[in-house]
């Protein structure tokens, strides 16, 4: 039985003075990224990765364009501290890029840690210690005071040694769950950090705002960082940074207003893996800021790629649902959805429109390396003619009539709900070639001759069924006609040709396809439909008819 009695707010609210950041609508610029996929994430999955696994991942990421990389907490284990002697010793820190090692205000993990980091071109040194009330009280059992001396002693230590080892360092500290710390304290304690470190135009320190567990609503973190980013010493100096994580599943909505409050960095994951729900997910962060037109600085074309890398990598499962990145974001079921989506494509093509507009799709797919064919229209018995017709212009280059385009619709709604399974666009060819196009299996023309006689076309031809053939003569007002009226002499069927469409398709190389698509009614209104393509139109068009008749003849529609 659950009781709700047991809980109550662990946050501490700012004054309500500290809401200037509600002023504006979208994050403007892009802030310095951190990823700590190498970190957070590796010590969060079940199987940590290997060494080999370590440097291809940070080599996915350099490739992203992450330009600070937390690579791990060295003193933690041997492949931790491995993998960073790896990186220096190999030289395979690109000079615009600085590694990033976590550490505990604890003198001999704090020294291992600049062991590790000897000879680095560029470190950042994070140290941290937890303030929180729930920490003090239930873990470390200190005052405020004893607590605080813990990060200012870290402070004078990270200071001492960075004088002491080779290497290029700068210090970030964070007060450890912050969240459930009272806003004031951790300002002192950040401020007393600080006075140590000694910020200036040349020695720029990150102060790190942890979003340890999730413990309030977006609005109330937003403020509490526009209350530390207003209210910090050497701020001019101080590089403000954001580490949320994902526990009431609002990470993305903790930083984009803490991005507005005034914080200048962001901490995360690709994927939002990570401890318990996941650090905050910087491809959703990044992704966001690009569909409002802002440059994220990182480089997510190749979506795709990202997601294989890193499913072998971690052993992780990027959700289907995933936004941006999930196998079905940009997926199209619904029949009206499906017509939206294809006529405002058209309505893209027809314009030549640069910016993106298209209903039920945020951003273009090709953008992130995903294709109209396989990832926007998809068919299953939910589907309607609108998406399924598109699929099949767009990925193979035939524009059904509408007529046409409802009765294959169908067609394939039926099969997909019969075999209970979503078709893939080759099997909608396969559909449309076994059912309409170029049909042999009836009647067929072996051989055809024409001749103009002022506005009237006279032909000569041969019909075959069963291995028997027929010449017949006709005419008509155009040669489509005349083949029209000798089929119905040889047949006695009754019917009208009701619908009568070709186009051009592109061939292979220069060759130039025709291809005609045909509808015949009969006299209870019932349609049957064919389609042919030819290097020779009058052959398309023949091939059309002759689909069309055998469909009627089968009596299928």
């Amino acid at each position: 039985m659950m009781d709700a009695s047991k809980y109550k707010v662990g946050y501490f609210p700012v004054s309500k003075e500290y809401n200037k950041w509600v002023e504006k609508d979208h994050v403007e610029k892009a802030p310095i990224w951190c990823s700590v996929d190498m970190r957070d994430g590796n010590q969060s999955l079940v199987i940590p990765m290997s060494l080999e696994e370590k440097l291809e991942y940070y080599k996915v990421l350099l490739q992203v364009g992450f330009k600070e990389i937390e690579v791990g907490f060295p003193a933690a284990s041997e492949t931790e501290y491995e993998f960073l002697r790896t990186l220096i010793d190999n030289n395979m820190i690109p000079e615009d890029v600085t590694v990033q090692v976590l550490t505990q205000c604890r003198e001999h993990i704090i020294r291992k840690t600049f062991d590790a980091c000897k000879g680095a071109p560029s470190a950042i040194i994070h140290f941290y210690n937890s303030v929180s009330v729930a920490q003090r009280e239930q873990v470390f059992k200190k005052s405020k005071e004893e607590i605080k001396k813990i990060a200012v002693d870290g402070a004078k230590l990270v200071k001492k040694l960075a004088a002491e080892y080779e290497g290029n360092f700068r210090f970030e500290y964070s007060p450890e769950s912050f969240t459930g710390t009272e806003p004031e304290y951790a300002l002192e304690v950040c401020n007393a950090v600080l006075d140590v470190l000694e910020p200036s135009e040349t020695n720029n320190v990150i102060i790190n705002l942890p979003v340890t567990v999730e413990m309030s609503m977006p609005h109330v973190y937003a403020s509490q960082v526009e209350y530390m980013s207003e209210n910090l010493k050497y701020r001019e100096f101080v590089t403000l940074s954001l580490h949320p994580h994902n526990d009431r599943g609002t990470g993305v909505a903790d930083t984009e207003l803490a991005l507005l409050a005034g914080a200048d960095r962001v901490e995360g994951t690709l994927f939002g893996n990570g401890e318990r729900t996941g650090n905050v997910d910087i491809i959703t962060l990044a992704m966001n800021m690009y569909s409002h037109g802002v440059d994220p600085k990182l480089d997510f074309s190749d979506m795709p790629y990202l997601v294989d890398e890193y499913e072998k990598c971690t052993r992780m499962h990027v959700y289907e649902r995933a936004p941006y990145a999930g196998a079905l974001v940009f997926a199209a079921f619904s029949g009206s959805h499906q017509d939206a989506i294809a006529k405002g494509m058209k309505y893209r093509a027809k314009n030549k429109l640069h910016q993106w507009n298209v209903p039920y799709i945020p951003i273009d797919p090709k953008d992130i390396g995903r294709t109209y064919d396989a990832d926007v229209i998809r068919v299953n018995s939910q589907s309607g003619k609108g998406g399924i017709g598109y699929l099949l212009e767009q990925t193979y280059g035939y524009n059904l009539p509408p007529k046409m385009r409802e009765h294959f619709s169908y067609l394939c709604k039926d099969i997909s709900d019969h075999e209970h399974k979503e078709l893939k666009p080759d099997e909608v060819l396969n559909i449309f070639e076994e059912n309409y196009l170029n049909l042999t299996n009836g009647v067929t023309v072996t051989d055809f001759e024409f001749m103009r006689d002022k506005d009237n076309v006279k032909i000569g031809i041969t019909f075959a069924k069963d291995g028997e053939e027929t010449e017949m003569e006709a005419e008509g007002n155009g040669s489509l006609n005349a083949i029209n009226n000798a089929l119905r002499a040889y047949t006695g069927a009754e019917y009208t040709l009701q619908v009568f469409t070709q186009h051009s398709m592109q061939g292979q190389g220069s060759q130039s396809v025709a291809a005609s698509y045909i509808g015949l009614e009969k006299e209870d209104g019932s349609m049957f439909w064919g389609a042919g393509t030819d290097t020779d139109v009058v052959k398309a068009n023949t091939k059309a008819l002759l689909s069309a008749y055998n469909n009627m003849i089968k009596g299928g529609d």
